[in-house]
């Protein structure tokens, strides 16, 4: 369905026009709809659904703009989400000069409280905690809040939240209508629908509309040892334009990242020991195609929502499988197709199929490049640079080079020059601590198990698969080495 066609207005339109968008997602074709109408609207879908507009557009259309008072709250359960939504707020209503301010802890208190009282916003955004510490200082009024949105519930709900939200929800005593996101259902979060809400309209988006059916789900058996190398191996050969890189702990995003710049990958990381500025910073420049790939802990990633990312790398196995759907979900965006890649210890096999069970997907096992076929890929890249630097004016340089051509064999030059573009990065050890498995918490979906580890599970390298994408990334095609598996080969030989 095409957004005009939702009954919104001229200036809305624009603004989603010049955002690229073109038709509405489920979400926000069955949502919008009924939020103008004033309805309650609880909506169950995953990351990466449209949830965001599905909400915004709405709120943006009914705002009284002669009306200088707050009309609508949307709380979210990280800042980083807290940020884009603003953000996302801001682009669509720019036309419509919509005041928009977020507050979340880790900044300066001092310093919100007096951008609220200048310039009293009509739509606030705020993570729990700072909107109850705002309330309690009194330095905000939520009295002519007419909308309140409890964006990804289920995240607030495990980061226990809970008794925040309904604290708040007590301070909207005027509030018309409610609107509630979530990926899951748990019972708390129905409780709270029950509480608060007046005869809301479920929308359900089904398994089949969800973007992570455009994801392909491998796995790599690897030892904790391995994962690094094989890791670097599989990034030469598929080239991702954006890639995030998830792994379990903070220790392991220093490491991971420092590994992948010694080796010259374009990388940065994020996790909650890194200060506010520094992790916006990163997701910008992560955003803005300045990084290739982006290391992050869950917690740090919670409401990452970055279009573009082609691949996740799941470098440590998520402690649950509701961690699986979020991970995956950064990628296989607006249509796009994406790769997930887990990397799965033997004694994880068995946990790894509780997952599978879950997301009623099963993982393709996948077996990586050797070192020689990672070179060919990084070598692969090093050409399309030239070809792309040949067709740039060179005339400057024609004497220097006729100087090196009466020194050097032509073939020996242009080979030391795709040695300087390509990563030669054989001879860069990289130390990457051990760690155990954590234990895995259960929900009642199932239980880590040790399981043995079939032959017969061993797969080949996307290549091997009949189904496969000709348009591959880096324009080479993702088959390779004429259909031959690949082996893992160590450094030791």
């Amino acid at each position: 369905m095409k957004f005009s066609e939702l009954g919104l207005k001229d200036k809305l339109l624009k603004a989603i026009k010049r955002s690229g968008f073109e038709e509405a997602t489920p979400i926000q074709e069955q949502t919008i709809p009924l939020a103008l109408a004033g309805r309650d609207v609880i909506g169950q879908a995953q990351t990466g659904t449209g949830k965001t507009a599905a909400f915004a557009l709405p709120i943006l259309q009914n705002l009284d703009k002669h009306n200088k008072v707050i009309q609508a709250l949307i709380i979210e359960p990280t800042r980083e989400l807290a940020i884009q939504t603003q953000e996302e707020l801001f682009r669509l209503g720019r036309d419509e000069n919509a005041r928009v301010q977020v507050v979340y802890g880790g900044a300066d208190i001092g310093r919100q409280i007096r951008s609220l009282k200048n310039h009293v916003p009509a739509i606030l955004v705020g993570t729990p905690g700072r909107l109850l510490d705002h309330l309690k200082r009194k330095t905000i009024d939520l009295e002519n809040v007419n909308t309140i949105v409890l964006d990804e519930a289920d995240e607030m709900l495990d980061m226990g939240f809970i008794q925040d939200i309904e604290s708040i929800l007590g301070y909207v005593k005027n509030r018309k209508q409610t609107l509630l996101f979530s990926a899951t259902m748990p019972k708390p979060i129905l409780n709270i629908s029950e509480k608060f809400m007046h005869n809301p309209e479920i929308v359900r988006i089904k398994t089949k509309e969800l973007t992570a059916d455009l994801i392909d789900q491998y796995f790599v058996r690897a030892k904790d040892s391995e994962k690094f190398d094989v890791m670097c191996r599989l990034i030469d050969v598929e080239n991702p334009d954006l890639a995030v890189v998830f792994v379990r702990t903070k220790r392991r995003v220093d490491e991971v990242t420092r590994g992948l710049q010694a080796r010259g990958y374009n990388a940065a990381g994020i996790h909650g020991d890194l200060t506010q500025a520094r992790r916006i910073t990163v997701l910008k420049r992560f955003r803005a195609g300045k990084l290739d790939i982006l290391v992050a802990t869950d917690v740090a990633a919670r409401g990452l929502d970055i279009s573009g990312v082609t691949h996740v790398y799941n470098y440590d196995i998520p402690q649950d499988p509701d961690s699986y759907v979020h991970r995956i979900g950064r990628t296989g965006r607006a249509g796009q197709n994406g790769s997930s890649i887990t990397f799965v210890t033997p004694n994880e096999i068995g946990y790894m199929r509780t997952i599978e069970q879950l997301t009623k997907k099963k993982m393709t096992p996948l077996r990586p490049p050797s070192d020689d076929q990672a070179l060919r890929g990084q070598l692969k890249v090093a050409k399309s640079k030239i070809e792309d630097i040949m067709k740039e004016d060179l005339s400057k340089y024609t004497d220097d080079a006729n100087e090196l051509l009466e020194n050097y064999l032509a073939v020996d030059l242009v080979s030391a020059f795709l040695k300087n573009l390509s990563k030669d990065s054989s001879n860069v050890e990289v130390k990457i601590s051990s760690e155990k498995p954590l234990p895995y918490k259960g929900n009642g979906r199932g239980s880590r198990g040790r399981s043995s580890h079939s032959r017969n599970s061993r797969g080949g390298y996307r290549g091997d698969r009949n189904r496969s994408r000709s348009n591959y990334r880096g324009g080479h095609s993702r088959r390779s080495g004429n259909g031959r598996n690949f082996i893992i080969k160590n450094k030791k030989g």
